[in-house]
């Protein structure tokens, strides 16, 4: 992005290349992962819940099986809300990026190509995490609402398949912050022989 231009907006850049201290897109992931999983894993766990019961029961644990359905829907409402917040902080973020040069990842992708990776699976994760919402939606207020199980096995499958995608996605921005050192200050200081314990005081 043109430094002329965030002037303009009243941005100074901080020693991490950000207009503030700590970087919103990666905080914004692991709550846009955790909601996600979470809504997963508890949608499996409500399918499964005759088999749980009798553990439950052992434990003294009170639960519904709609209680585990419930979790399981609100928690994926809130991932595909917080999700466009995760994928628009990562844009801004990736545009005030100075990628370093010469430096390949554990994978053997530069950082122009790891950026481009990153951002465009987090589009494709944005829409897969939304599609997934409206399916569960009509699966609990429309085509399953009077049965005992919400959500049907391929739904579960898919979002299986997602969790993987994310796994592989939260990798190559690992790879952004962690060995190219973008928006990660220490990483970069580490990269340049310099000591980050001596200059982040």
């Amino acid at each position: 992005m043109n430094s002329q231009l965030l002037d303009q907006l009243g941005f100074k850049l901080g020693a991490n290349g950000l207009p503030y201290e700590v970087p919103i897109h990666p905080n914004l992931v692991h709550l846009t992962l955790g909601l996600f999983i979470i809504a997963i894993l508890f949608d499996i766990a409500g399918t499964l819940f005759p088999l749980e019961k009798p553990i439950l029961k052992y434990f003294a644990l009170t639960a519904l099986r709609s209680g585990f359905f419930d979790v399981g829907w609100y928690n994926l409402l809130a991932a595909s809300v917080i999700t466009f917040f995760t994928v628009a902080a990562g844009f801004f973020e990736i545009l005030l990026a100075q990628p370093p040069a010469n430096v390949k990842s554990a994978w053997g992708l530069g950082a122009g190509p790891t950026m481009i990776l990153h951002g465009l699976g987090g589009v494709f994760l944005l829409a897969a995490i939304i599609t997934m919402t409206l399916w569960r939606g009509l699966q609990r207020y429309s085509w399953r609402k009077n049965s005992r199980v919400q959500v049907h096995w391929s739904y579960l499958v898919v979002g299986i398949v997602i969790m993987v995608l994310m796994y592989v996605h939260g990798t190559l921005g690992l790879h952004l912050g962690g060995q190219f050192g973008i928006h990660n200050t220490a990483a970069e200081l580490v990269q340049q022989g310099k000591n980050p314990n001596l200059l982040l005081k």
